[in-house]
């Protein structure tokens, strides 16, 4: 004989594999306690005696992965989809309504660490309703305790068809004491289940009822088991059947105790059950259809008690009892998840809706003000460089008397260069004006907010409008520095001496007509740039400038002519310098006429270019501070229904 060798013997130097001891044959045996063991080889049988029939249930059986079933590959993408949405709604949804969604992640990953072709079955049900008697119907064996003590069973006790349940029951929380094994040999259609005998759910004793709450949330399926006397029992129903109605694929339910009546008596209970499931909600596997297994047997007889083995052995061979229970929680969780995600109007941000926005800002800015206020601008100074020369001479003594009028208070507003200060003087830098409205930038923040948002779940709404918000602190101040930035387009045709005009417009001829602000709006009539400021003019102005120029010579000529002639000076017919003077006299407001008309067309293009830039610059800030932080938002849940579609299965 070969000699014992220890369970868990210390691995040998130099051995392969964890070393072990060597028999009597010269073989090498190991141990390693857990992973794996060696079955020794059985010794020859003596000649003439035939060779013992090996046990079944002790003889190593390869073990080959089973292929994913349907349900296991419908399953894996929905689980995925759940955790990258669980992870993308953290930051928008409170820890609590994603509580049970990251427990059915936790329970699907622990599970999966476990062999798959294991089905774990509790036995569940009311005190005194023979859930023992048919624990041990099930094993043809008397492994759980029962009888008339209430109650009888307080720890719950383990079966199992299989030699590798170990770590399943360690992960169950099923002491030691309370793992037990059927007869052998194994009876093959029952290959693979693990079936529990649980405590009563109504128990009087502490601590029952939450072991029961506890293994129903990790089991695979559920045998519950009523009498003739509390199978309509209002606890039984509210508290477990009907919040578990979405698992009616892996729930059995078992009417025990049908000796004590009559044939009739029993369908009659039977048909009063299955309505009373109906109601609950289970559906029931009918027809073909897939659902709940109701039936009727007595554990105590054996009545009927092949027939639910049958229908056990059926159900686990199918090898997917565990998927089939995630799914049911993933299904579970989504429903509860989806007032989160899904609403009945499609939400997002349409055009319009973009458009009205920005088309607040730009009256937020007074941006049609400033383009209408470029085009007079334009028209004046077209009606200064072509009028007549007694026009321009008006202009200058305006101008002149505007800046005597100034004094020593208004030269100081100017600095250096010849630029205006605000009329603070060069003490320090100016803030820019307050040229921004700030109740419409609010309203346009707070309507923009509205639309986004309707439609929205609450979460999320409410992430759109605190997003709003935030752009909107410091709106107002920006749009000002914006139109600050902008509004150098009121006088045309001015640029620094070297320099290029600041969002001028081509001209016709090729050049820029950009334009700095001037202090002539407020009637000052000084160009900003200061002595190194020179006007950049459309060339017609100057070919204007110069017909009038003509036209006030031959006015002076002819008045000259005139003078003369009186004087006897100047002789020739006299209707010459009359006609010299009249000429004059007439030609040049008729050519400034001609100038003014011409310089509509080119002013009021200029006063919309004027318009759409400072339109543009304040949608821009817009966009930048409000749109796209909104639009972020959007584009974030857009992201968690997509994933929520697919954890749901409806993708």
């Amino acid at each position: 004989m070969t000699p014992d060798v220890p369970p868990c013997a210390p691995p040998k130097n130099g051995a392969e594999g964890g070393g072990g001891r060597k028999g009597a044959d010269g073989d090498r045996y190991w141990y390693d306690g857990v992973i794996a063991r060696r079955v020794r080889p059985e010794p020859a049988p003596r000649p003439g005696r035939a060779a013992p029939l090996a046990d079944p249930s002790s003889s190593p059986v390869p073990r080959v992965a089973a292929p994913p079933s349907p349900v296991g590959l419908a399953l894996r993408p929905r689980l995925d989809a759940l955790r990258e949405l669980v992870g993308l709604s953290r930051a928008r949804l409170d820890r609590h309504t994603l509580a049970e969604a990251s427990r059915v992640l936790d329970e699907a990953a622990a599970r999966h660490r476990h062999s798959l072709d294991l089905t774990v079955v509790a036995i569940a049900g009311a005190t005194g309703s023979g859930k023992s008697t048919l624990f041990n119907a099930l094993a043809r064996a008397q492994l759980s305790e029962a009888g008339v003590r209430r109650p009888t069973t307080a720890l719950p006790v383990s079966c199992a068809w299989s030699d590798r349940a170990e770590g399943l029951l360690d992960r169950l929380g099923i002491p030691a004491r309370a793992r037990r094994t059927p007869v052998r040999p194994y009876d093959p259609a029952l290959a693979g289940l693990v079936l529990l005998d649980l405590p009563d759910h109504d128990s009087a004793a502490a601590g029952h009822r939450e072991q029961v709450d506890r293994l129903l949330a990790l089991v695979d399926a559920v045998i519950w088991v009523v009498d003739p006397e509390k199978y309509a029992d209002a606890v039984l129903h509210e508290r477990y059947l009907r919040p578990l109605a979405g698992y009616a694929e892996v729930t059995f339910v078992v009417l025990n105790q049908v000796d004590r009546l009559s044939a009739d008596g029993a369908d009659q209970v039977l048909d009063d059950l299955r309505r009373l499931l109906d109601e609950d909600g289970l559906a029931l596997g009918e027809y073909g259809e897939p659902g709940a297994s109701v039936m009727a047997l007595s554990a105590l007889t054996g009545a009927g008690v092949g027939e639910l083995r049958e229908a056990l052995g059926t159900f686990v061979a199918r090898r997917n009892a565990a998927e089939l229970r995630l799914t049911a929680d993933v299904n579970g969780v989504s429903a509860r998840l989806r007032p989160a995600y899904v609403t009945d109007v499609r939400p997002g941000l349409t055009e319009r809706a973009r458009q009205e926005f920005e088309d607040r800002l730009a009256e937020a800015v007074g941006a049609q003000a400033a383009g209408l206020a470029a085009e007079r601008a334009w028209r004046r100074e077209a009606e200064r460089a072509c009028g007549t020369t007694w026009t321009r001479l008006r202009f200058g003594y305006e101008r002149c008397k505007g800046l005597l009028g100034l004094g020593s208070g208004g030269r100081a507003a100017l600095d250096g260069d010849g630029h205006d200060t605000g009329g603070r003087g060069t003490g320090g830098a100016s803030a820019p004006r307050r040229t921004a409205s700030r109740p419409l930038v609010e309203q346009a923040v707070r309507t923009l907010a509205y639309e986004a948002s309707a439609g929205l779940p609450g979460p999320w709404a409410l992430a759109v409008r605190e997003a709003a918000g935030r752009g909107a602190e410091g709106l107002a101040e920006a749009l000002d520095a914006v139109a600050a930035a902008s509004a150098p387009a009121l006088v045309p045709g001015t640029r620094r001496a070297g320099g290029r005009p600041p969002g001028g417009v081509a001209g016709a001829d090729g050049g820029r007509t950009g334009v700095w602000p001037t202090d002539a709006e407020a009637g000052g009539g000084l160009t900003r740039g200061g002595a190194g400021a020179r006007m950049v003019r459309p060339r017609w102005w100057a070919a204007v400038a110069a017909g009038q120029g003509a036209l006030s010579a031959f006015q002076l000529m002819g008045l000259a002519w005139l003078v003369g002639a009186f004087m006897g000076e100047f002789g020739g017919p006299w209707w010459v310098p009359v006609v010299l003077v009249s000429g004059g006299g007439v030609g040049g407001p008729v050519l400034a006429w001609c100038g003014r008309l011409a310089a509509r067309g080119p002013a009021r293009g200029y006063g919309l270019e004027t318009e759409h830039r400072l339109r543009s610059a304040a949608a821009g800030c817009g966009r930048a501070r409000v749109l796209e932080p909104v639009a972020a938002e959007l584009l974030r849940y857009r992201e968690v229904r997509a994933q929520f579609v697919i954890a749901a299965g409806e993708g």
